[in-house]
């Protein structure tokens, strides 16, 4: 029996949409019956699935927890797959308007080179609502989530210095830097770690414009 170790990404998508209360697929209802649609976008709210239907919290959510861009197509390097769009082409059918306004999900790396990471294709159909398109690509490691988990935001980097800066103390030799290891040298040992592995992080951000995943998520600029 195969075991895929991969994350699929629309499946993360929809797991939190499942979360979501009743009163969700109210609002949805409400911001359409309101007319609050994309002004490019003329889209019959009943022919769409609803399951496909995002609020753009969710994206970010998603976007923050797996250090992933959502930005317009036009930054995306790669090549769309015919196959969406021809799925492009037949809800523009469905619902006799042309659709403007396109999103790509994916890691920064696909809006710089052509790599198949994972993208998914969203059109813009209210204020707060995204509708997918399409996925293709490969899915993500499963361990993509743990690895980019530092980076989500500040008080993220920290706890996890602190706890690296701690496993490193405790991994010195007893009289290196002291005679002996004892409550004061430990934290005065730990302390001075920590201070050079956030030196380090603090000189790889401005050497190379790197940012928190918050930052960055929606930011169609490769350095700040």
């Amino acid at each position: 029996m195969a075991i895929n170790y991969g994350t699929n990404i629309e499946k993360v998508l929809k797991k939190n949409q499942e979360k979501k209360s009743v009163k969700f697929a109210d609002l949805i209802n409400e911001e359409i019956s309101k007319h609050r649609f994309f002004s490019e976008n003329k889209i019959v709210y009943k022919k769409l699935d609803p399951k496909k239907i995002f609020h753009i919290q969710d994206i970010k959510k998603v976007c923050i927890d797996y250090r992933l861009r959502f930005l317009d197509s036009s930054f995306y390097k790669g090549k769309v797959p015919n196959i969406a769009l021809n799925k492009i082409d037949v809800l523009q059918k469905e619902h006799q308007t042309r659709l403007n306004n396109f999103k790509i999900m994916g890691p920064s790396s696909i809006f710089q080179l052509e790599k198949k990471d994972d993208p998914l294709l969203f059109v813009q159909i209210s204020k707060n609502y995204y509708y997918l398109i399409h996925k293709w690509g490969n899915d993500f490691s499963s361990l993509r989530k743990v690895f980019v988990w530092p980076f989500k935001n500040l008080n993220t980097l920290l706890l996890t210095f602190f706890f690296i800066s701690l496993l490193m103390t405790k991994l010195v030799p007893e009289g290196l830097f002291s005679q002996s290891m004892d409550f004061k040298s430990f934290w005065i040992i730990h302390l001075f770690i920590l201070k050079g592995l956030m030196s380090i992080a603090i000189f790889y951000a401005f050497a190379y414009g790197k940012n928190f995943n918050v930052n960055i998520w929606n930011n169609k600029f490769d350095k700040f």
